[in-house]
């Protein structure tokens, strides 16, 4: 079963989540979300692990306890929901090529 842990502090590591689940039953991975471009902690993490009773046990035991001073929210993970204007390519961005104008040109 994956679970979501959220609320984590930017200083919480893969380490520290795993010892917290360990307690409950195996855990096959820990996955905490970074930010591509900075590389820092996005304050949430994934948590995967080998028995969904141990799962639920460590949900129920670890939502609203505190590590590294923040209160976690633990719960099961939900598929993740399709954003508006999903597929390749979709919406905004900077596109190059002529065309365009407007503003104030003086030649």
């Amino acid at each position: 079963m994956k679970i979501y842990v959220g609320n984590l502090a930017y200083s919480t590591d893969e380490d520290t989540l795993k010892k917290a689940f360990d307690q409950y039953g195996e855990v096959l991975s820990v996955n905490v979300i970074t930010d591509r471009d900075t590389g820092r902690s996005k304050g949430f993490a994934f948590v995967e692990m080998s028995n969904d009773d141990e799962a639920k046990a460590a949900i129920d035991a670890l939502n609203g306890t505190e590590v590294d001073g923040r209160t976690l929210k633990v719960s099961e993970s939900r598929p993740q929901e399709r954003r508006p204007g999903g597929g390749r390519g979709g919406g905004g961005g900077f596109r190059g090529g002529g065309g365009g104008g407007g503003g104030n040109r003086r030649w």
